[in-house]
């Protein structure tokens, strides 16, 4: 669907754009600022980020110039022009219709789009790790008070299941949906062995330990899992390397020479990335032999895929999902993988976690039931360590003191 055309129809009809709040003016929220600026029907009207100078340059990415500050933003927004605040949960006070959670820090994600909700505003996760920590309960409220709780577009999840709908429709079994990786897996990456690709890449290096020790692909697997019913096919899943003409012939079931325990999972790959992927099965000889004829193999096992996702700059078509559509790109519909937080290093009681892409701990997805009596990755920045956790653990709930705040009290409202 041509979502910018309906969104120019709006605007003509109410006279002004979609206004748009962005929380985090990192390197995905100034991408998505510089894209924004360039669609119409839509407007980035507001910024928060605790650096207050990196707020005012993502509006002017997208080509807002005259700016008001904290108290002043929102009457400056209401007279045509931008406002930034330091504090990401004011973004839902303000004069804007939806709101993109770009922070990528779990219990920051949790404030922002639970105010936001409260304050019936679409809110879009950039943040897909609140998501795979308490999307569940963020999306049953969204949608009781009649609002758009959903993962943005740009990311593998929502490209998955993208491509994993087409399967759907087109009325193929559904072998295994998932992601290329490209950034080899090291689980005890920091910040500081990560720092001097991160400087090269112009990206900040704790983002670069989270790809790097595999905690973002577990969070991006675990939210599509969440969202389309296909479960992990192992703790870790299996991660095989395979070039993507090779994906039928390896994320499938063992007893076809696969690696998989069966139909129907998620599961990643070291090879095809930037892309994602839809691996289906046919057993019907009409249409295995109308499939080799279109060039797309001798079957039964055959892959759809899209080589490339893109990240902010694809992100804001979820305003027109949202706004137009009224509806989600991808959000939890049950509640089957988990990513559990394992100790990067050897951790001795006394000491406190930090954030995900950090020096203490890193994210391996679960089938939930194999998770219960451990923590999810998300609840653990600013916890205390309570007892010696061995490196590559996974760290139990009677290890450590959780921290007492918002995204942990969510968690205990959401269950699971």
């Amino acid at each position: 669907m041509n979502y910018t055309e309906e969104l120019i129809k709006r605007e003509k009809e109410l006279g002004r754009p979609v206004r748009v709040g962005l929380a985090g003016a990192g390197q995905m929220g100034s991408g998505l600022a510089a894209q924004i600026g360039k669609i119409p029907g839509m407007e980035l009207v507001a910024c928060a980020d605790i650096d207050l100078a990196r707020a005012e340059n993502a509006l002017k990415l997208a080509g807002i110039n005259k700016i008001g500050h904290n108290s002043d933003a929102s009457a400056s927004i209401e007279n045509g022009q931008g406002g930034v605040v330091d504090n990401a949960k004011a973004l839902a006070e303000l004069p804007v219709d939806i709101v993109y959670e770009a922070t990528g820090v779990p219990w920051v994600g949790a404030e922002v789009a639970d105010a936001c909700i409260d304050a019936n505003k679409h809110i879009l996760m950039l943040n897909v790790e609140t998501d795979v920590t308490i999307g569940k309960y963020l999306a049953n409220k969204a949608n009781k008070n009649g609002v758009i709780y959903s993962v943005a577009n740009g990311d593998e999840p929502v490209a998955c299941k993208e491509l994993y709908d087409f399967s759907v429709d087109l009325g193929f079994e559904i072998v295994c949906v998932g992601k290329g990786k490209n950034n080899p897996l090291d689980q005890t990456a920091n910040p500081d062995t990560c720092l001097e690709k991160a400087t090269k890449k112009k990206m900040n290096p704790k983002m670069l330990a989270s790809f790097e020790d595999g905690s973002k692909t577990m969070i991006e697997m675990a939210a599509l899992a969440n969202a389309i019913g296909l479960p992990p096919d192992r703790v870790g899943m299996n991660g095989p390397v395979s070039e993507v003409k090779d994906l039928n012939k390896t994320l499938i079931p063992s007893e076809d020479g696969g690696v998989l325990s069966g139909i129907g999972r998620v599961d990643y790959a070291f090879g095809p990335a930037p892309g994602v992927f839809s691996i289906v099965k046919s057993d019907n000889q009409t249409v295995i032999d109308e499939m080799e004829y279109l060039s797309m193999g001798s079957g039964p096992y055959y892959t759809f895929y899209r080589p490339y996702h893109l990240a902010s700059i694809e992100a804001p078509r979820s305003v027109g999902m949202a706004i137009i559509n009224k509806e989600p790109g991808l959000q939890p519909t049950t509640w089957i993988a988990e990513v559990i937080g394992h100790a990067k290093k050897d951790l001795v009681k006394g000491d406190k976690i930090d954030g995900i892409g950090g020096y203490a701990s890193y994210g391996v997805t679960y089938p939930v039931e194999q998770s219960k009596e451990f923590v999810p990755l998300g609840l653990l920045e600013g916890a205390e360590v309570l007892e010696d956790i061995k490196a590559g653990d996974p760290i139990s709930k009677s290890a450590v003191q959780l921290p007492d705040n918002l995204i942990n009290n969510l968690r205990t409202l959401q269950g699971n």
